[in-house]
């Protein structure tokens, strides 16, 4: 089988009639998708990701128990449990709860997919994971979030992770970009090393401009989750994919 892999630098270049029928990633290291994984991992029943604050304000009013996390130029914001560091959210806060979730980026680009047949979550900490769950798919487009509307080196490093560890599918440039990225630039998956490029990023930059750049460090953690987060398009809430 001649499997395909695209990989879209921006949300806004992945057009939803070609996404129709396939299995879309949505890539946001800095940090929607590293922190998506991190709190299924925790223990978090379910995430619902809005666009807007007052839209996710008002679901959780609407959920009993329901959290709120998120953040605006990446920082909490008021009245929220979460901002949107991997770190908050351990199991004595999220385990068993609904999170209800917006940032600025990650959540843009998943309604960007919502024709996909198939919507994951990928970032560094759960590559392998993302390879093995998509490993017979016919087509995968992998959607990075960007960073305000810009390209971000962040998120092309991790889909060059992904298309690495796939290994010989058909790519187009974007992926082929990608891949070189992070083969010429991370060797036997150093930890130190992809923290470097991570903190080379716009994202990057942002993170260590507001005291966040140990977060850096977390989303830099290959393969720590073996999960893969999975935004079911009916109820529109991510849980973890089975199977």
């Amino acid at each position: 089988m001649n499997q395909i892999l695209n990989v879209h630098l921006l949300p806004e270049l992945a057009h939803p009639h070609d996404l129709a029928g396939h299995t879309s990633v949505v890539v946001d290291v800095l940090r929607a998708s590293t922190t998506i994984t991190t709190a299924l991992d925790s223990g978090a029943e379910k995430i619902v990701p809005c666009l807007a604050v007052e839209e996710a304000r008002q679901l959780a009013t609407q959920r009993p128990g329901a959290l709120l996390g998120g953040e605006r130029q990446g920082k909490k914001l008021p009245g929220f449990d979460f901002g949107n560091s991997p770190a908050e959210y351990t199991p004595d806060r999220i385990r068993g709860k609904t999170l209800v979730f917006t940032t600025t980026n990650g959540t843009k680009a998943m309604t960007r997919c919502m024709g996909s047949s198939r919507i994951l979550i990928g970032s560094i900490v759960n590559r392998s994971a993302i390879c093995e769950a998509v490993a017979s798919d016919g087509r995968v487009d992998i959607i990075c979030a960007g960073t305000n509307d810009e390209f971000s080196m962040d998120d092309a490093l991790a889909a060059g992770a992904i298309a690495s560890g796939l290994g010989h599918w058909h790519c187009n440039d974007g992926a082929k970009v990608c891949r070189q990225l992070w083969e010429s630039q991370v060797v036997n998956g150093d930890q130190a090393s992809i923290r470097k490029v991570l903190a080379n990023s716009v994202g990057g930059s942002d993170l260590i401009a507001i005291g966040m750049d140990s977060d850096l460090d977390l989303a830099a953690d290959l393969d720590r989750f073996s999960l893969v987060p999975k935004l079911d398009r009916s109820t529109w809430e991510i849980s973890q994919a089975k199977g």
